[in-house]
């Protein structure tokens, strides 16, 4: 057996896998993400934006710095200005809520913020480039 003989035996495994590597990296580079954050308390880090299934799931960046305040929570805000409080983002034991699956109720999101239920102020805001819908 020749070398192109072998080299088309290679063809379609080659091209099998280099399919399934597209597929696993699309998601990825579908998301959507936010401006850095800028704030009282909270400068540096994005969120972005991704579909999975048929939810919706805000992430922080590995670079964002978790707010010292007693009591941050997740926060979105549609193109409209309603106001949408989500669940904290400490959590028990020193745990972080990084990510967080948006409720069906929310038709569209134009900034996240990071919000103080304590202190009842804005820690940082993150903005798209334009509102997301929630499809």
């Amino acid at each position: 057996m020749g070398a192109p003989s072998q080299l088309r035996s290679f063809r379609g495994p080659l091209l099998a896998g280099l399919v399934v590597v597209a597929l696993a990296v699309t998601p990825a580079l579908a998301a959507d993400v936010s401006t850095p954050f800028a704030g009282k308390a909270v400068n540096g880090g994005t969120v972005s934006h991704e579909k999975q299934g048929k939810t919706h799931v805000l992430k922080v960046s590995d670079d964002f710095q978790v707010p010292g305040s007693p009591d941050p929570h997740w926060q979105v805000i549609d193109s409209k200005g309603t106001v949408h409080l989500l669940d904290r983002l400490k959590l028990k034991d020193d745990k972080i809520n990084r990510s967080i699956t948006l409720p069906a109720h929310i038709k569209e999101i134009a900034k996240g913020q990071m919000w103080c239920a304590w202190a009842e102020v804005v820690l940082g805001e993150a903005s798209f480039e334009k509102p997301l819908a929630m499809k």
